[in-house]
C-alpha cells in the first residue's frame, strides 16, 4: 500500500528497494528478525554482538526520530547467534509523519529478509488487573486511528508487498505469544505477565477521562500511540508479529483521580523494566526456531 502525495507516492516500491539495498551493500549481516524498541526500551540492543549501527538521518529516505527516549538508530546485530535488526527508537503520526513514513522500516524489514518483527512499546493500563511495571503480551489490537481513516494500507496496493484485503485476526503469532508465556514462567516473571488487548490513539496529548472510559468499554486494556500500523504492514508484507507492551502508567478512570500522566515519568518506568523485558526477548529469541515455527503454522492451517 502506498500513501499519495499528489501525483506521487510517498514512499513508493522503488524508494523502499533503494533504501533496502543501500543497507545490504553497506553490511553483511542478514537478518531474520526484526525489533521495534518502543520508549526507553532500546536498551534490548545491547545484548547483540556484532554490532553495526546506521544513524536514521545517514540512511536514504529514512525518517528520522524526535521523540525523547527513542535514540534514532538502526543497528544490526546478532542475538544467540540469530540475525537481528533493531530500531531504536520509532516514528509516530504525532510527529508529523504520514503512515507511509511511520510504517516505511517495516518493508525495508521485509525486502531486507526479515520474517518475524518484535515490537515494543510503553502504555497506559486501562484494566485493573495490571499494575504499574507489569508486561502485557499484545494478543489482539484496536486500530483506532484506522477507523478514522488514517490507516497504514490506504491507497493503491502494491501486490510486492502483499494482498489488498490481509487478515489480521491472527494479526499476533499464537506461537510466540505461547513461547513467550511459558519463558516468563521459566523466569519467574508470570506474577507480572499477562495477556491483553492493546488500543492505538494518534496522540499527542494523553487520553481524557471520558475517552478513556469509552477505550476501556470497547474491550481495551491498556493505550498508547504507536505500534499498530507497523504491525498491521508487517501482517499485509506475510511477515510474523510478537508484540510486547510495557504498562508505564494508569490510565485515570475516575474524575477525582489526582493521578496525572507525563512522558517523563513513562520513561523512567521503561527504564527501571527495560532489564527485565531485555531478559524476556533474549531468553525468547535463544529458544526461537524459525524451522520449527514455519511447521507449527503450516500444520495449524492443514488442520
Amino acid at each position: 500500500m502506498m500513501h499519495i502525495k499528489g501525483n506521487q507516492c510517498c514512499c513508493s516500491f522503488d524508494d523502499c528497494r533503494n533504501t533496502a539495498e543501500w543497507l545490504l551493500s553497506r553490511t553483511r549481516h542478514r537478518p531474520k528478525i526484526g525489533i521495534i524498541c518502543g520508549s526507553g526500551l532500546g536498551l534490548l540492543v545491547d545484548s547483540a554482538s556484532r554490532k553495526q549501527s546506521f544513524r536514521y538521518e545517514d540512511i536514504p529516505n529514512f525518517p528520522a526520530s524526535t521523540v525523547a527516549g527513542h535514540e534514532g538508530c538502526l543497528v544490526f546485530g546478532d542475538l544467540k547467534e540469530k540475525p537481528c535488526v533493531f530500531m531504536q527508537g520509532r516514528f509516530h503520526l504525532y510527529e508529523g509523519y504520514s503512515m507511509c513514513k511511520v510504517t516505511f522500516p517495516v518493508r525495508i524489514f521485509k525486502l531486507l529478509g526479515v520474517e518475524t518483527v518484535i515490537v515494543t512499546n510503553a502504555s497506559g493500563s486501562l484494566s485493573q488487573d495490571f499494575k504499574v511495571g507489569d508486561i502485557m503480551i499484545i494478543k489482539d489490537h484496536i486500530n483506532l486511528p484506522g477507523f478514522a481513516g488514517q490507516h497504514p494500507l490506504c491507497g493503491p496496493n502494491d501486490e510486492r508487498f502483499g494482498i489488498r484485503f490481509p487478515c489480521m485476526s491472527d494479526a499476533y503469532s499464537e506461537e510466540l505469544r505461547k513461547l513467550a508465556l511459558d519463558t516468563s514462567a521459566e523466569l519467574g516473571y508470570s506474577d507480572f505477565v499477562h495477556e491483553g488487548v492493546y488500543c492505538m490513539v494518534s496522540g499527542p496529548n494523553f487520553e481524557t477521562v471520558a475517552e478513556a472510559r469509552m477505550l476501556h468499554i470497547l474491550g481495551s486494556d491498556s493505550v498508547g500511540m504507536s505500534t499498530i500500523p507497523e504491525v498491521t504492514v508487517a501482517k499485509h508484507c506475510g511477515l510474523r508479529v510478537f508484540g510486547l507492551s510495557l504498562i508505564t502508567n494508569k490510565v485515570p478512570l475516575d474524575y477525582s483521580s489526582e493521578e496525572k500522566v507525563n512522558h517523563e515519568e513513562v520513561l523512567q518506568i521503561s527504564k527501571m523494566r527495560a532489564e527485565m523485558v531485555q531478559s524476556l526477548i533474549y531468553a525468547m529469541i535463544a529458544k526461537y526456531d524459525i524451522n520449527e515455527l514455519n511447521q507449527s503454522v503450516q500444520m495449524n492451517c492443514q488442520n
